[in-house]
């Protein structure tokens, strides 16, 4: 007979979110957590996360002249940790913010961005499973197993679950054995984790609050502890430059792996860089050396040619971008628009079937549908002051090398000459030229070389006499 029992439910789950480090491996004025990943700030990675496993709210600690750190996690709470005496120290800082809010924190770190929705939500389904004494935990903590433990705090787990965290150096011979280690991250009961820490003493050599002890609080107070474990590369801590890049590649395997199980095709998938947030369609095809920075969406049947640099950019279904094009924010392209080689785009809109083939710049315009823009040509769209706009109608031809002095309009069909600087507007299917008439000199090349073949005769016969009086 079926139970008529629902299964218990997680409780609510905060957050709180330890920023406040300064990195001083990482050698740099910016805050640790801001250093970016994928394009975006390591501690957005950690917030798009718990947003995603449903955790809410999120107080972040950050520490002092760290304005750039709260103004990445807004809307998030912030709090000031103004001295960095530990972990524990740090998430008291959050004590206040928190103070009415019933259910479990999580306490996670800035500088950990790769822990998956998944791996929380399986902290959160810990706190409700009893141990064989029917007692649920009080406290989850999230372990992992490197390959090489040396350095992390042993996790010692006995048959009623975690009993206690043991640093390294504290760690005996038979505890160093032991390969699973603590993260740092922990779930727990909002009330109990104040209680708890209320406990904690700098009573060690750096004087400082560690929230690992709370473990061995619980434990004196009769309350249950247990270990949820992770995988080894989702809880990569980056501390230096050296481990931000390797997250980067990392982070760069998981996308370019995602991009292609969705439908589009890598030719050379290690050499194409993507954003957290790039947006790929199905059946596109993209070439080697192509960059993705942020902000850029791509939609189906694309094809994307080696050594593209976009960002900011929309591009509609059936064009084709590159070789070596650059899309810059505010591009938006088409359905089966065209931008080739050496081409530059940039806040500028060309509509469908709109071609812009070879070594043009444009900038603040609108290329109507079907228009031809000619190599060379430039929207000059800015006089060192205001940038301007510039407007192609539809199925204009723009010959080559045309610069386009912006503000103007080129109407519906009209037509430039090669060469053309246009200053005023140009009506519907007229033609704008502004060259001289050509002139042809018959036989000039020729005197032009003989000319110039008797004076270098003439200065070198003058160069030799001079070093004959010397």
């Amino acid at each position: 007979m079926a139970s008529d029992q629902s299964p218990p439910t997680a409780a609510p789950t905060a957050a709180i979110v330890l920023a406040a480090g300064i990195g001083s491996r990482m050698r740099s004025a910016l805050p640790k957590v801001m250093h970016a990943i994928a394009g975006r700030p390591m501690v957005a990675h950690v917030l798009g996360t718990l947003a995603e496993a449903e955790i809410a709210p999120v107080v972040v600690v950050i520490g002092p002249d760290m304005d750039a750190v709260a103004k990445a996690v807004a809307p998030s709470v912030c709090v000031m940790q103004k001295d960095r005496l530990g972990t524990g120290h740090a998430v008291l800082q959050a004590k206040d913010a928190l103070a009415a809010f019933k259910g479990d924190i999580l306490i996670a770190y800035g500088d950990t961005p790769f822990v998956a929705p998944e791996t929380l939500r399986k902290m959160r389904a810990a706190r409700l499973r009893e141990n064989k004494n029917g007692q649920k935990p009080s406290v989850v903590v999230l372990g992992f197993s490197p390959q090489d433990p040396a350095a992390y705090g042993r996790l010692i787990v006995g048959a009623s679950g975690l009993e206690r965290i043991v640093e390294a150096k504290d760690a005996t011979p038979a505890e160093r054995e032991v390969r699973l280690c603590n993260s740092g991250i922990m779930l727990a009961d909002a009330k109990e984790l104040w209680d708890l820490l209320a406990d904690v003493r700098p009573n060690n050599a750096k004087g400082e609050y560690y929230l690992t002890d709370i473990v061995g609080f619980a434990r004196k107070a009769g309350l249950g502890c247990a270990v949820v474990e992770g995988d080894t590369e989702e809880l990569l801590g980056i501390n230096s430059r050296i481990e931000l890049a390797e997250a980067e590649a990392i982070f760069q395997r998981r996308l370019r792996r995602r991009a292609m199980e969705n439908g589009a095709t890598l030719v050379a998938p290690e050499t194409v860089f993507l954003s957290a947030d790039t947006k790929i369609g199905r059946d596109v095809e993209i070439g080697p050396f192509a960059v993705f920075g942020p902000g850029v969406v791509v939609d189906d049947n694309v094809t994307i040619k080696a050594f593209c640099h976009l960002e900011g950019a929309h591009i509609s279904a059936g064009a084709v971008i590159g070789p070596y094009a650059r899309l810059r924010p505010g591009a938006v392209v088409g359905k089966d628009a065209h931008v080739g080689n050496f081409v530059e785009i940039k806040n500028a809109h060309l509509e469908d079937g709109a071609k812009v083939n070879h070594l043009s710049y444009v900038g603040d315009a609108r290329v109507g549908a079907k228009a031809n823009i000619g190599a060379g040509t430039i929207t000059a769209n800015y006089d060192g002051f205001t940038k301007s706009h510039t407007d192609i109608g539809a199925g204009a031809s723009i010959g080559s090398n045309t610069v386009l002095v912006a503000p103007v309009k080129i109407g519906d069909g009209a037509m430039t000459g090669a060469g053309a600087v246009v200053r005023k507007d140009v009506p519907a299917n007229a033609l704008a030229i502004n060259s001289a008439r050509q002139e042809v000199r018959e036989g000039f090349a020729a005197w032009y070389r003989e000319y110039r073949t008797e004076l270098k005769k003439v200065l070198q016969a003058r160069v030799e006499k001079e070093k004959a009086k010397e």
